[in-house]
């Protein structure tokens, strides 16, 4: 997701004030970021102080630390460029029970998890890691919602058992 998207969906509209987006920017650019770049951001604990974010880049990782400010204190950010062979990330894990989507994904010691359009932000975010990661270009990965029906809650699959084939069966009786 890109950050021009993050921002409209921040828990404090504060932490993402233009005073705020100035040094984001700022740092993102010194790293070799774009200003609206595909990342993540962990908004953490208290996003009203600080969060942080992860953006892709040919280079590496780039790390960005941002403090919100507050106590006379105006707002910084500190970042760093991760080298791609120094990035610690994890598998990226999905489970459908139901018709929900369950994805996990970890990435510098976070743990993102999510169901459903949480889970596909997560899924992207990760496939465009290991596409960074692969020297493929950073691409904005997005799936459509509108072609995947939403899943009622208790719903059965209407897919049908597994059965052996009759040369399984035919080995496993011997013949």
């Amino acid at each position: 997701m890109r950050f021009s998207r993050w921002r409209t969906t921040a828990p404090f509209k504060a932490s993402v004030s233009p005073k705020i987006q100035a040094v984001i920017v700022d740092a993102l650019g010194a790293l070799g970021a774009d200003a609206d770049p595909e990342c993540w951001v962990a908004w953490g604990d208290d996003p009203s102080v600080r969060y942080l974010m992860f953006v892709p880049t040919q280079s590496g990782l780039v790390q960005i630390n941002v403090r919100v400010g507050g106590g006379g204190q105006g707002p910084r950010a500190a970042g760093k460029v991760i080298r791609w062979n120094r990035v610690q990330f994890g598998e990226l894990a999905v489970e459908v029970p139901g018709g929900h989507r369950l994805v996990t994904f970890q990435v510098e010691g976070q743990v993102l998890n999510g169901a459903d359009a949480a889970a596909d932000a997560i899924s992207a975010f990760a496939q465009s890691i290991f596409a960074a990661v692969d020297g493929r270009p950073v691409a904005s990965v997005t799936r459509s919602q509108a072609k995947r029906p939403a899943a009622k809650s208790g719903s059965v699959s209407s897919a049908k058992p597994a059965t052996r084939s009759t040369r399984s069966s035919q080995v496993a009786k011997g013949t």
